[in-house]
């Protein structure tokens, strides 16, 4: 296969693609999800099969727990993409929509209408479910999107891939509005991450060492989050039983994520009565605890942390563990170690909360909560397409509203400039 000749056709297909979506009907991007929903119900032996094949090729490679855990498409994850679809579908539809309307003195009217970005080229790891997630998303937003997944989920991005096409094309849409780019090639993604011509955005959705490739190679926009360092902080003023639910759950509900605690911080008043319970939990969940000198000393599991421990995504069952002298030390941790990712704070203390929401610089910052809430799903996006922690642009998961630019519109009645 000639890479360049090949990335350059999909491209040139996505953009003429591109056009027919960005002004076609809100009710036949919505016919297009749901039969792309029926097709996937449809195919799931098929879907099956693949990732079998998929897992297998996985297991022979030696791909690690947390990888393994993301590529296995269960009939639970199915589910998960059916009703994904089902959420974008009854989302509002954002392109066209007018706002800030105004009357100047010259008597024209501006305001600012929301339209796609165009062409969005995808570049993720191991989970095919993003392979829905991310076409859902950008079919209803307008855009036409190259989605390029990791090479060990190859047989499953491929085969819901024929569902998405199938979809489109039942609904009257050009199939290719939605390319999976169907090489495990690296240079593929050279390619797409270059060709300026043809694609508007790049958004990269896996481990740090892709997308610090991504951020650096790409010629095009990039929106990304490096890393999930996540901390969960129990104030002095938390409520036990509610602290110790949360700090658990942020941490065993899923390791291979992104929003998954990496670091908890203990008010040193509450840190002797904790500690312990939380340590028997993690110890039966298989964590491996890694604190500093108060923590080990309260905890006889723990080992000493390094410098290295706290600015770590582990992605694993390992936790660095840290007592702070209360609000203000662990506000200093988080803005000092955290990824800016999700961080959350166990307190019964509104002034405190409101404190943190302030001044913890994080794109999802939570009071009571789990860390494990951020992701676009969870936020009522229907799906998310990533996790953005820059500023500019898009931050936090990116759902539809990420997926649009926004342009000036003019109203006038003749008026001339003088």
């Amino acid at each position: 296969m000639d890479i360049v000749q090949y990335m350059n056709q999909t491209g040139s297909a996505a953009r003429e693609a591109a056009r027919r979506i960005a002004s076609s009907p809100t009710a036949m991007r919505n016919c297009a999800l749901m039969a792309t929903k029926d097709a996937l119900d449809d195919a799931r032996p098929r879907l099956t099969d693949a990732n079998a094949q998929d897992l297998e090729r996985g297991r022979a490679s030696g791909l690690s727990a947390a990888l393994m855990d993301r590529l296995e498409l269960t009939p639970g994850r199915i589910d998960a993409m059916l009703e994904g679809l089902d959420q974008v579908a009854a989302l509002p539809d954002p392109v066209g929509s007018i706002t800030d309307m105004n009357t100047m003195p010259s008597g024209i009217k501006v305001g600012r209408m929301r339209v796609p970005l165009g062409v969005v080229g995808i570049i993720y790891e191991s989970r095919p479910n993003v392979t829905v997630e991310a076409a859902s998303l950008c079919l209803k937003s307008g855009n036409a999107t190259i989605l390029r997944g990791g090479s060990e989920a190859l047989a499953s991005n491929c085969a819901i891939a024929q569902c998405l096409e199938q979809g489109l094309l039942a609904a009257g849409l050009p199939g290719a509005a939605v390319q999976v780019v169907e090489t495990a090639d690296r240079a593929a993604v050279g390619q797409l991450i270059t060709m300026s011509e043809y694609v508007d955005v790049i958004i990269p959705r896996g481990g740090k060492g892709l997308i610090q490739r991504i951020s650096d190679e790409a010629t095009i926009p990039v929106i990304k989050h490096l890393d999930g360092v996540c901390h969960v902080y129990i104030d002095d003023d938390a409520d036990d039983s509610m602290a110790i639910n949360i700090a658990i759950n942020a941490k065993t509900q899923r390791y291979g994520t992104c929003n998954t605690m990496e670091t908890l911080l203990v008010a040193e008043s509450k840190a002797t009565e904790l500690l312990p319970i939380l340590g028997t939990n993690y110890g039966e969940a298989g964590v491996e605890l890694r604190g500093c000198q108060r923590s080990c000393s309260i905890l006889s599991t723990a080992v000493a942390a390094s410098e290295a421990d706290w600015a770590e995504e582990y992605l694993g069952p390992v936790l660095a563990v840290r007592v702070v002298s209360g609000l203000d030390q662990a506000i200093e941790h988080i803005n000092c170690y955290s990824s800016q990712h999700t961080d959350a704070i166990v307190t019964r203390d509104h002034g405190r909360a409101m404190r943190f929401l302030r001044e913890v610089d994080s794109s999802s910052v939570m009071v009571n909560a789990s860390t494990r809430f951020a992701d676009g799903f969870e936020y009522g996006l229907g799906a998310e397409i990533g996790i953005s922690t820059d500023k500019l642009h898009a931050r936090g998961p990116v759902g539809l509203e990420g997926l649009m630019s926004q342009k000036y519109i003019v109203l006038g009645e003749g008026q001339v400039r003088t």
